[in-house]
């Protein structure tokens, strides 16, 4: 699968701001991880756009319908991946693709969330800052923190590393994020 097609797929279903945002900007950290990794970069960065392309439009089924839909197209891994995004799920972590995708999720949007209420966004943004937030229930109270732990630990990264690694993708994006 290719990215544009994967663009489509997610608008599809897709159609607030926000949501698109998070699935661009999981998409950019997938990709960065693949190449770190030596990944396929279009899979892991498809992953990331679609793991939840069908929760606006599907909210009870989610990631269902976005599993089924990769299923039907042949796209194995992804739909794996996305089908065990969430460890309430019980599905089991096989590949580094579900692993990352698990450890990268809920991580990018809150370091999103904290960018957002920062005057210079992610500029001057550390690791520090951000596991400070993190201790703070209720700053981005829906961001389940175990979720967080638990992909660090799957994915074998120091959750310093790993913040710092996630910041520093996005402060390649930060024009197209308007933070």
């Amino acid at each position: 699968m290719n990215q544009l097609l994967a663009n489509e797929m997610l608008r599809e279903w897709t159609k607030g701001d926000s949501l698109l945002r998070h699935a661009q900007t999981v998409s950019w950290v997938m990709q960065a991880y693949a190449i770190k990794f030596g990944e396929n970069e279009d899979i892991w960065a498809c992953t990331g756009l679609l793991h939840d392309a069908d929760y606006e439009a599907f909210p009870k089924e989610h990631p269902n319908r976005i599993v089924e839909k990769l299923r039907g197209l042949g796209e194995e891994k992804m739909a794996h991946a996305i089908s065990a995004h969430y460890t309430k799920w019980g599905v089991p972590y096989e590949t580094k693709l579900d692993k990352a995708l698990l450890a990268c999720d809920e991580l990018t949007g809150f370091i999103v969330a904290c960018a957002q209420v920062r005057p210079q966004g992610l500029l001057g943004l550390q690791a520090k800052s951000v596991r400070k937030k993190l201790k703070q229930k209720s700053f981005a109270a829906k961001v389940e923190r175990d979720e967080i732990y638990a992909g660090v630990e799957l994915l074998e990264v120091e959750l310093n590393e790993h913040i710092d690694f996630i910041i520093d993708v996005l402060r390649n994006h930060e024009s197209e994020l308007n933070l």
